[in-house]
């Protein structure tokens, strides 16, 4: 066989298999599909929802924070503070379920403990505002807090899925029974 042969030979075999791969790659794959508009909107629907998720167990949290530092600073208070803190509590875990995953809810500090010791326990988190050296004062700053939380989840309301919407209208109004209950309940 001649040079010229060889090279016409050679060149036709690759010419046949780079054909044959393109055939094989086009038929088979199709390559990367741009999503249609129906499932791109059930992606942002989703992502929406996972956010919004986020942001109520986010208040919830640093709700439940600020009764742990209210009871770590004012142990005297654990008799009144707990029973709420426990319902915060299940608040938090409840407005997390089915989407979000949020830490476990920490036990209330033991009078006695130092706050520090408790929150060793726990994952890094930005640490809750200081607590009023005063327990009248740190009742009301609870309060408020429990207010900021109630308001947060019932402006979610406007944007929330049916379902999740009765649970954030639910713990909206336990927020403002718990603020009532902390402040004017306390006067009755």
């Amino acid at each position: 066989m001649t040079t010229t042969g060889r090279r016409a030979l050679l060149t036709a075999g690759a010419s046949a298999a780079a054909a044959a791969l393109t055939g094989c790659a086009s038929s088979g794959d199709p390559g990367p599909r741009k999503p249609d508009p129906a499932t791109r909107e059930a992606e942002r629907v989703a992502r929406a929802e996972a956010a919004l998720r986020l942001r109520s167990v986010t208040a919830s949290r640093t709700l439940l924070e600020r009764y742990d530092a209210a009871l770590a600073a004012h142990p005297a208070l654990a008799p009144r503070l707990t029973p709420l803190r426990r319902s915060v509590a299940a608040h938090a875990a409840a407005l997390g379920e089915g989407g979000t995953t949020v830490r476990p809810a920490t036990a209330p500090p033991t009078p006695g403990t130092h706050a520090s010791a408790s929150a060793s326990a726990r994952p890094a988190r930005p640490s809750a505002a200081a607590v009023a050296a005063d327990p009248l004062a740190a009742l009301k700053e609870l309060a408020a807090a429990e207010r900021t939380a109630a308001d947060a989840h019932t402006a979610a309301l406007v944007t929330a899925p049916p379902e999740y919407a009765r649970l954030l209208a639910s713990v909206a109004a336990a927020g403002a029974a718990h603020a009532y209950l902390l402040t004017e309940g306390a006067r009755a």
